[in-house]
């Protein structure tokens, strides 16, 4: 039963993704998928928040126009999930991205809508600067921290920290995406103590709340040598009895799926059994568009290695 909790479509993050929302649910059914979490990057809320690709050619136009894409991108999930529901089970959702806490009762609001199943939680940014788009921001994030990276990663994970804190999301996205532009992305973090710190406090937190965190494959199309998280903040989940979901955190059909064989070996080499998604209910126990409390469910390793015989 292969699934992917996490993904992104061209149709609703232009410029940042590739392809038709439907086009890419048709293509996650031709390889096996069984369930999809469509979860749309959410609007934000200043012309400061834009990627360098949506500031052109207007920036305040660009902002206007995220509420309403939001809007239409819930309207036609509810629509493909319908469509496609005796195919596969379609997850509403959205990625909830913590620019400052001013976005707090923001994605919280954002998850009331009745058509939403769930968020994930997730930090692209450090002191209002993002930090896995490209070198440059990257370097603008460092010298905000003084020009250190330890305390750049110490001001990452504070800052994610909060936003656990404040929203107990119900999925943790790539929880180590810091080291995604780091100057050595493979370094063990354990080596800085106040990072390690952060690290083992945040996992216990999302313990304590009883969130899922997802075993993200995109950062090994990105160049990276293990998935999100690395093995040793993994190690530390597994230690302390957290769980896993799956993601591919694709930006279009030709990221579905990538890089599942070697996450799933990733998994394993860790003693990882399985896995976890969620379900809805039976589409007629509900009104249409009504939200309702999803059920987790575990998924063997074995069964999900041997449902995606095309996946990369």
């Amino acid at each position: 039963m292969a699934f992917s909790i996490h993904s992104h479509s061209g149709q609703f993050c232009p410029g940042h993704a590739k392809d038709q929302l439907e086009d890419i649910i048709r293509h996650a059914i031709s390889i096996g998928f069984k369930t999809i979490g469509l979860t749309e990057h959410m609007p934000r809320l200043a012309v400061t928040d834009l990627y360098p690709e949506e500031l052109e050619p207007d920036p305040e136009t660009s902002l206007a126009e995220l509420a309403p894409r939001h809007e239409a991108y819930l309207e036609e999930a509810q629509r493909l999930r319908g469509k496609y529901a005796s195919q596969i089970q379609i997850l509403i959702g959205f990625e909830g991205e913590w620019c400052r806490p001013a976005y707090g009762p923001f994605i919280r609001s954002l998850a009331a809508h009745p058509a939403v199943d769930y968020f994930i939680g997730s930090i692209h940014h450090v002191n209002g600067i993002a930090i896995d788009y490209d070198k440059a921001l990257y370097a603008s994030a460092l010298e905000s921290a003084r020009g250190s990276e330890e305390t750049l990663y110490e001001q990452y994970y504070d800052q994610q920290y909060e936003m656990l804190t404040t929203l107990q999301p119900p999925v943790v996205g790539h929880i180590d995406l810091i080291r995604l532009m780091s100057e050595e992305p493979g370094r063990d973090v354990r080596t800085w103590p106040r990072v390690w710190e952060r690290i083992t406090r945040n996992l216990k937190f999302i313990k304590q709340y009883n969130g899922l965190l997802e075993c993200n494959s995109s950062a090994l199309r990105k160049g990276l040598a293990e998935p999100y998280p690395c093995r040793v903040i993994a190690e530390e989940w597994l230690r302390i009895g957290g769980r896993f979901t799956f993601s591919d955190d694709s930006h279009g059909i030709c990221q579905v799926a990538t890089n599942y064989t070697r996450n799933l070996d990733y998994l394993e080499g860790l003693g990882v059994r399985c896995v976890y998604t969620m379900e809805r209910p039976p589409p007629t126990i509900l009104e249409h568009g009504a939200s309702t409390k999803l059920k987790e469910r575990a998924v063997p390793l074995s069964s999900f290695r041997a449902t995606f015989p095309k996946a990369r």
